[in-house]
Order: C-alpha cells, then sequence, then structure tokens
C-alpha cells in the first residue's frame, strides 16, 4: 500500500502540485501514475508483484467508472479496493495545495456514501468498523511526519 502512487515519481512536478483545478491534458497526464507505478513494481518477488497490481488498479471504480482498465466490481484485485477507501480518506483528511483539509467525520460520511459506486460496500463496512483504528493510525502518521 505505501508504493500505490510510486508511479507519481514520472508526473511532473508542476502538475502534481498545482494549486489550482488541473486541465484535461494535465489531469490525462496524473492518470498515467498507475501504469508507471505497475511497470516499475512488476518484478518477479511476491510482495512487490502484489504493490504493481495495487498501483495498477487504485484508481478503479467498484461501478466500473474508474480508471486505467474499467475494471468493476470484484474484477478490482482486493488489495487494491482496500487501498482505494484508505486512499481517499487520506486525500479527504489532507490538506493539498489545491484544497483545504476537511473533517474525519465529514470524510468518513463520505466515503460511506460512495459505498457500492466507487467503493467495495463491504471494505467500506470494514473501514467504517475499525473507524477508531484509522483515526489512531492517522493521528500517529501526522505525528510522525512532523517530527
Amino acid at each position: 500500500a505505501p508504493l500505490h502512487d510510486l508511479g507519481k515519481i514520472g508526473i511532473p512536478p508542476s502538475i502534481l502540485f498545482k494549486p489550482g483545478k488541473l486541465t484535461d491534458a494535465e489531469f490525462e497526464e496524473t492518470q498515467t501514475h498507475c501504469e508507471r507505478g505497475k511497470d516499475l513494481l512488476d518484478v518477479d518477488l511476491p510482495l512487490l508483484h502484489e504493490a504493481s497490481r495495487i498501483a495498477w488498479s487504485h484508481h478503479e471504480r467498484w461501478d466500473g467508472g474508474g480508471y486505467p482498465q474499467g475494471l468493476p466490481g470484484k474484477a478490482i484485485p482486493l488489495s487494491a479496493r482496500i487501498v482505494a477507501v484508505a486512499d481517499v480518506f487520506d486525500a479527504l483528511t489532507t490538506k493539498r495545495s489545491y484544497k483545504p483539509a476537511l473533517p474525519v467525520e465529514r470524510s468518513l460520511a463520505i466515503v460511506e456514501q460512495e459505498a457500492g459506486r466507487h467503493f467495495d460496500p463491504e471494505v467500506v463496512e470494514a473501514f467504517s468498523q475499525c473507524f477508531d483504528q484509522v483515526l489512531a493510525a492517522k493521528a500517529s502518521a501526522m505525528t510522525e511526519s512532523s517530527a
């Protein structure tokens, strides 16, 4: 999971850290990070092979509307479905150059609203059930990153 966005190494910083809305061309460029990550991690080691699958599939959507493959439902590897929920929650609760951080309760509500569309409903249910642990892990990560 920590390597899911490794492919962003090939995206220009002017796009990655742009403070405003991306153009269509810039958004298309950011979408290439999935394939780049897959290619960088696709080596003959089981753990990195799974990391490659996550990098390739973490922007797929339960309803089939994601990218890069347009996979629906259980055709998306379970590991990528789990990372998708965690990644979106983290993105919602983290300040970015183009948006403020949302409160954790609002972010959880957004994730729950997207169950069955963006996210695997079973993964969202598991995420919601262990929400106190998620908050503790996020707080710990924020403390470590500020040290």
